[in-house]
């Protein structure tokens, strides 16, 4: 299976339980194929390895943690005062909104491999 918004960065603890990092910044229009992306990663985590989602210190296979953001910015034109010495600023009309979503997954070392098997994850 192929990601297209979801880039993932590995870790692993000194037991061998791994962690899977992404981060993905999209527009409104763009949020329906990463909510989707992400459905599609933790619903195969949930089909091969349905001992979690639970904390791996609590015997779970894997575990998640999902958060998110929207957030509007609005750009700001600064100038150099040369009379006063001083940086002049005015704000410009608010962008388009961007949603950003983090997901990190981790797990232990045959659902690690398992997920990167699955997704081709280097």
């Amino acid at each position: 299976m192929t990601l297209s918004y979801l880039d993932f960065d590995y870790s692993e603890d000194y037991e061998g339980a791994g962690t899977f990092d992404a981060m993905a910044s999209v527009s409104p229009q763009q949020w329906p194929a990463l909510q989707s992306e992400v459905a599609q990663v933790l619903t195969w985590c949930q089909q091969q390895f349905p001992q979690g989602p639970a904390p791996l210190e609590d015997g779970g296979d894997w575990d998640y943690d999902l958060q998110g953001s929207e957030e509007t910015v609005a750009p700001l034109a600064l100038q150099f005062n040369a009379a006063t010495g001083a940086i002049e600023r005015r704000a410009g009309a608010p962008g388009a909104p961007r949603i950003t979503l983090t997901l990190s997954v981790s797990g232990s070392p045959s659902f690690c491999q398992a997920l990167r098997s699955a997704f081709d994850l280097s």
